[in-house]
């Protein structure tokens, strides 16, 4: 049943999309920015997920193979996947948000509820962006895109979408804690009335979620890129046997400390 304003599901739905791609622009922009200044940690860590080497090791390799561009191979298809991941991401959230509020029967449900329809939606869309997202994560990794079209001739455009079902995984296991982090948060901390306070306060509610969603995601992070990035067609099954092979338990937990600072940026 619609609430006390009794509108319409078409007016709903407008308003949960116009509410959606508000914040999924936002977030777009902003991730846009954000290619452009840390894709060099990005290459880095993505690199650290397929070798399953340290941080320090993996900035000299990467530094050895092409100097300060070799960071930035793949930019192009970042610049598309970074702001549109972080569109579907932010607008999944804020639509869901705004379209189970609009009704009695859903507005009363906990946050956590609520936020599990969103996750599921963003998740969705990033199946949709996998091609995209893969020939960024191989030129980051392997730094050409002859790899990218070597991995089309051997495995078809399905190799394109290797990693799907992790990297679906790893945006529900990573979206929803933060958006329910940040959305509790949202809901639990006092408004500040300077600017400064206002922005101290989203500062500490997205580190907070940043943090905790990347401690629920990493290990599937790495299996995502470990598979995509590897020439031959794995299963997960394989992609987790070789990755334990070859760097231990810890190879699955690679790198998060990293990622914290990389948000915390």
């Amino acid at each position: 049943m619609a609430n006390q304003d009794n509108a319409t599901f078409g007016e709903i739905m407008a308003k949960a999309g116009k509410s959606a791609m508000r914040g999924g622009t936002a977030g777009a922009l902003a991730m846009g920015a954000n290619v452009g200044a840390l894709m060099w940690m990005r290459t880095t860590i993505n690199y650290q997920y397929r070798n399953g080497t340290s941080f320090p090791v993996a900035l000299r390799t990467l530094y050895a193979d092409g100097g300060i561009p070799r960071f930035y191979r793949g930019v192009l298809p970042a610049l598309i996947q970074g702001p549109m991941s972080r569109f579907g991401d932010t607008a999944a959230n804020t639509g869901m948000m705004t379209l189970m509020n609009s009704y009695d029967s859903t507005k009363n449900l906990a946050v956590g509820v609520k936020t599990i329809s969103a996750s599921a939606s963003a998740a969705l869309f990033r199946i949709f962006l996998m091609p995209v997202d893969t020939c960024k994560t191989t030129m980051q990794v392997e730094g050409n895109f002859g790899a990218v079209v070597k991995k089309v001739k051997i495995g078809g455009v399905p190799a394109l979408y290797q990693g799907s079902l992790a990297a679906a995984s790893a945006t529900f296991v990573g979206h929803y804690p933060w958006f329910f982090t940040y959305n509790y948060l949202s809901d639990k901390l006092e408004e500040r009335e300077t600017t400064l306070g206002k922005l101290g306060r989203r500062a500490l509610i997205g580190f907070c979620s940043s943090a905790i969603s990347d401690t629920c995601s990493n290990s599937i992070r790495v299996v995502k890129v470990y598979k995509q990035a590897h020439k031959d067609v794995l299963t997960y099954p394989q992609v987790v046997r070789n990755v334990i092979s070859e760097s231990g338990l810890q190879g699955l937990f690679l790198v998060s400390e990293k990622h914290l600072f990389l948000y915390f940026l």
